[in-house]
């Protein structure tokens, strides 16, 4: 690699968001508990492994209440987990078939 295409690789990495380079690691669980008005949801979740947290019951932030719509204790899901300012908060969030 010459010295201009690794210049311009550089580049594009910093013009990139904080984490876009890798793959978002996907985990399940189960809602033990959803609470709308706070933005948060319980799980019982597996292992997540961008954060290196092992299986445990949880409570997390939504990064949007409406997330949380059509959710109820005892539903399984599917979720993408960040700490975002210190705090754990689901930046994506499904329903597990």
């Amino acid at each position: 690699m010459n010295k201009r295409t690794a210049v311009m690789a550089a580049a594009l990495l910093l013009a990139l968001p904080a984490g876009a380079g890798a793959q978002a690691a996907t985990a399940g669980g189960e809602v033990a508990k959803v609470d709308k008005a706070a933005g948060r949801i319980t799980l019982k979740h597996t292992g997540i492994k961008n954060l290196d947290m092992p299986p445990m019951l949880m409570t997390f932030k939504v990064r949007d209440p409406q997330m949380l719509d059509g959710l109820a204790a005892g539903d399984r899901v599917r979720f993408v987990a960040e700490r975002v300012d210190g705090t754990y908060m689901l930046v994506s969030l499904s329903k597990a078939p």
